[in-house]
């Protein structure tokens, strides 16, 4: 069993119930702090990543090769880029969105190792 899966399995448990958490429980808040789209976006980004992740552990346990490096980044993009931004949205907080796109600079170099591992 890959890490990889068991990881993406929680992200997506949790991608489904802050997306239905955001949608109903913390929508009056999201909408007074004018931050629904960016609750949105975190939720958009962690589930394409989500299903990245569980590719990635399918792909590791069909060819044998170490896709750890793309894990490690799409699990930290993840944390990093959706976490920051489900805290701004919910807290207000501006600053956190300068934090941001370190969890996208994870994602671009997730992406980087993913196809370099293909193609080697």
């Amino acid at each position: 069993m890959s890490y990889w899966l068991i990881i993406g399995s929680i992200f997506g448990f949790l991608t489904v119930a802050l997306g239905a958490f955001g949608a109903h429980g913390l929508k009056n808040i999201l909408l007074k702090n004018e931050t629904l789209e960016v609750f949105n976006k975190a939720v958009i980004y962690q589930i394409f990543h989500t299903i990245s992740l569980l590719c990635v552990g399918n792909l590791q346990m069909i060819t044998g090769r170490s896709f750890f490096i793309t894990g490690i980044c799409f699990t930290f993009g993840v944390i990093i880029f959706s976490g920051s931004l489900y805290l701004l949205s919910i807290t207000n907080i501006r600053w956190l969105g300068a934090i941001t796109p370190i969890g996208g600079l994870f994602f671009i170099l997730g992406w980087i190792t993913f196809f370099v591992n293909l193609i080697k």
